[in-house]
């Protein structure tokens, strides 16, 4: 079983992922639409895809069985919705948007056309999240009750670049997106492994002093003038976790942009840039080595050409020997990864979902835990760090 399968946005990322969708055996045509019509030709032409779209209204008019959203963030929730309600599957780049609103409704929505939806969240198949949620599936944490998740990625680091790529003249509005409603690396990194949710939060955001006309409340789109926020978290069952999202930061996000700690009564597991540890009563064991991805593409790849040198990292590397890929097509052996060994996973999410009408991983109800509280962090911050309530729409019902 097959099905066809229309891309939304011929930017960064979405050429590797059409790498991946193409070559897995559950997906037949793959197609591709821009707000920039020669983005998509040139796309649909280096990767021999079946077509192109003028429009995604002309797309969704189509017969097309799925879509992949991959434009910018704030713009996912009105995008999933339209898809859904037009009878396309749909599989969304992060966040899955940008209101409590937009959430309720892209719920309500897959509740009642029984389609499938899935938001790529690549902290899902971080290695540290792998290890800490198959760590905890066996109870080597004793009792879990606090835990860390960090996405740290200084602006200087590439993300000039991508906001001029993917924002035009007008980039600056856009490149002051606030930080915590981009949450869900940090906030699936932890809760991909810890079974629980948030409950409420108090967050602090500080205003960013570069004077560069980014984080400019008179430039930005947004009205934001945060660069870097912290949120403390209370879970559900007693317990806490902290996120940062930073963007103005001295650290090498090129060499890992996400990093996470758990912290139990009998052991607890901690990752920087370059080393992770796992720590019990008895000593501390380097586990470096089973959570570091081996490139499956060189940097200098002519197909990463378009992306900024610091970036490329993101797009190149492979597994880490935490994972397992007994899973996952044959095809998909010799074929590049990114995020640390997420995309490979998550496309086969997406597909194996779709084709057995089941619910992925990340499914609307797991999306919103991961997303909903960057936002209420968001409006706690700008209210000074008063500690607010997160409403929750409860687990995914029984597929």
């Amino acid at each position: 079983m097959t099905f066809s399968l229309g891309i939304v946005g011929a930017g960064q990322f979405s050429g590797q992922f059409a790498t991946l969708f193409q070559a897995h055996p559950g997906v037949g045509d793959v197609y591709v639409t821009d707000l920039l019509p020669e983005r998509a030709e040139k796309l649909a032409t280096a990767q021999g895809l079946a077509g192109t779209f003028p429009s995604y209204e002309a797309m969704l008019e189509s017969d097309v069985d799925a879509v992949a959203i991959f434009t910018q963030r704030w713009t996912h929730g009105p995008l999933v919705l339209a898809g859904l309600n037009a009878g396309k599957h749909v599989y969304s780049a992060v966040p899955m948007a940008i209101t409590t609103e937009e959430i309720a409704a892209i719920i309500d929505t897959v509740k009642a056309t029984g389609l499938t939806y899935m938001m790529g969240e690549t902290s899902q198949y971080n290695p540290a999240t792998v290890h800490a949620r198959n760590q905890i599936a066996e109870g080597a944490f004793g009792r879990l009750f606090y835990a860390e998740g960090d996405y740290v990625h200084d602006m200087d680091l590439g993300f000039y670049d991508a906001y001029r790529y993917s924002g035009g003249e007008n980039w600056k509005a856009t490149a002051s997106y606030p930080p915590l409603l981009y949450p869900t690396h940090a906030v699936g990194g932890v809760l991909g492994a810890w079974q629980t949710h948030a409950v409420s939060v108090s967050a602090i955001g500080v205003v960013d002093d570069r004077g560069d006309g980014v984080f400019d409340k008179d430039v930005s789109q947004f009205g934001n003038d945060v660069s870097n926020a912290t949120a403390l978290f209370e879970v559900a069952g007693g317990g806490s976790f902290r996120t940062n999202e930073f963007r103005r930061v001295g650290y090498p996000s090129h060499i890992r942009e996400s990093r996470f700690r758990f912290f139990g009564t009998e052991a607890s597991m901690e990752q920087l840039a370059t080393v992770a540890l796992w720590q019990d009563k008895k000593g501390v064991q380097d586990i470096s080595e089973l959570l570091e991805p081996k490139p499956t593409m060189s940097p200098d790849d002519p197909s990463l050409q378009h992306i900024a040198p610091e970036l490329r990292a993101a797009f190149t590397s492979g597994s880490a020997p935490v994972h397992d890929r007994a899973r996952l097509p044959r095809e998909f052996d010799t074929l590049h990864n990114g995020h640390e060994g997420s995309h490979h996973f998550l496309v086969d999410d997406f597909v194996t979902a779709v084709n057995t009408r089941t619910l992925p991983t990340v499914n609307a109800w797991v999306a919103a835990r991961y997303t909903l509280p960057g936002i209420i962090a968001h409006e706690s911050a700008r209210q000074g760090g008063a500690r607010l309530e997160i409403p929750d729409f409860g687990d995914a019902p029984e597929s």
